[in-house]
């Protein structure tokens, strides 16, 4: 293994002022210098960086990278993860086959194309009624509060069963969840209050069941196929992934193409759904929600690209870093509605443990983009660019704020 004499950079890395929608210019500096090397983490370890479009898929399809985030080694995303470790029972997120495959084909049933392509309506509806609403009200608003936040949280909420009055309770926590910066303290609180809500929630449907998620889920614990402790981590990991990440797309999705006018002009005038479909996924390429990496640890010797990846050294897969890899994407920084091969992308992840909810956030994407411009055609910023308050203190990467104006 080639011994360097340079320093070992942080992670994660600091974007460009100005720049707010490209990769950190450290990371661009290391991903041309080669698609893996050594970062220097929170806790002081220096695990990999995958950088490199096809090193990552090659990983992620390794059964020898784990995702059991119990093995010494490895690399938590902070210390608030790290010490919860512990208390997280196993799921679909944090372990590996065959375990993994029979949590996972406990989740996938309401998560298929067909049963997702039939939500469309729903979603339609859902968008047209937040517009509505934002229309009718103040002019500026704040289009997270109005638009971006609401539509996925409405939308996983409903899928899942849980009262959407609830929701400023669960996206408090879902966001502590997700803060590079909780401590272990807080991070425990909102694991508990989350853990704790979900738990009585399995427990109510076992005894009621509806037509939802958390009804199927309980029925498994009656099962005894899962236990309700797990039967709940399933539940807080399909909320928080199934409004955080979506949510921040959307946003982040419409600052983009509110600071790139050209681009926004053909998806304003576009009426072919597969065009609205090839300019989401551009927009999942060019934009990198989640800049924390996917966390995994090796469990034997790996060798790849010319170095030693050795068991116990701990990975991160930085899934945007890729999708800027000019080896795949030609012009790789510019943001190019039409481009063709956009949806070779590694925006959900690529392995056994791609996003299990992509389709669903697909078409909450193309509703939501394929909608917005038509209806509010002169939608634009009600305030500069640099007026904005980025996420870079978080896990998922977004605005805090998107006034808008119309």
């Amino acid at each position: 293994m080639p011994v360097s004499t340079t320093r070992t950079p942080e992670f994660p890395m600091a974007r460009a002022a100005g720049c707010p929608f490209d990769p950190p210019p450290e990371l661009r500096g290391l991903a041309a210098e080669r698609p893996l090397t050594r970062v220097r983490i929170w806790d002081g370890s220096t695990p990999w960086i995958v950088t490199g479009h096809a090193a990552q898929r090659t990983l992620l399809s390794d059964p020898r990278v784990s995702a059991d985030e119990r093995l010494a080694g490895f690399p938590h995303w902070n210390e608030s993860m790290a010490v919860g470790v512990g208390h997280r029972p196993r799921s679909v997120f944090n372990s590996d086959a065959p375990e993994h495959t029979r949590y996972r084909r406990m989740m996938t049933s309401p998560f298929t194309v067909k049963r997702v392509e039939a939500l469309r309506p729903a979603v339609r509806k859902i968008t047209d009624g937040l517009l509505d609403a934002m229309l009718s009200g103040p002019n500026p608003a704040d289009l997270v509060e109005a638009l971006a936040l609401p539509l996925p949280t409405l939308v996983i909420s409903e899928m899942l069963g849980v009262p959407y009055e609830d929701h400023e309770f669960f996206q408090h926590h879902a966001a502590v969840s997700v803060d590079r910066y909780a401590s272990a303290e807080e991070g425990m609180a909102s694991f508990r209050a989350l853990g704790g809500y979900f738990y009585r929630l399995v427990e109510k449907r076992a005894a009621e069941p509806a037509d939802d998620v958390i009804s199927d889920i309980a029925a498994r614990v009656a099962a005894g196929e899962i236990t309700a402790a797990e039967a709940a981590m399933m539940a807080v990991g399909l909320l928080v992934a199934g409004h955080e990440t979506s949510g921040n797309m959307i946003a982040l999705g419409t600052l983009a193409l509110l600071e790139h006018p050209d681009q926004l002009a053909l998806l304003r005038d576009a009426d072919d759904p597969k065009a609205i479909a090839g300019a989401v996924e551009e927009l999942l390429r060019y934009l990198g929600i989640i800049h924390g990496g996917q966390r995994r640890i090796a469990k034997e010797d790996i060798e790849i690209d010319g170095e030693l990846i050795r068991a116990g050294d701990g990975i991160i897969i930085e899934l945007a870093i890729a999708n800027r890899d000019p080896l795949v994407f030609p012009a790789p920084d510019l943001l190019d509605l039409g481009r063709e091969g956009a949806q070779q992308h590694n925006a959900f992840g690529y392995g056994i443990h791609q996003c299990i909810g992509q389709q669903l956030a697909r078409v909450e994407l193309q509703t939501v983009f394929g909608t917005l411009f038509r209806r509010v055609p002169t939608l634009r910023l009600a305030a500069n660019v640099d007026e904005i308050e980025f996420k870079h203190d978080r896990l998922a990467y977004g605005v805090y704020a998107l006034p808008v104006s119309w």
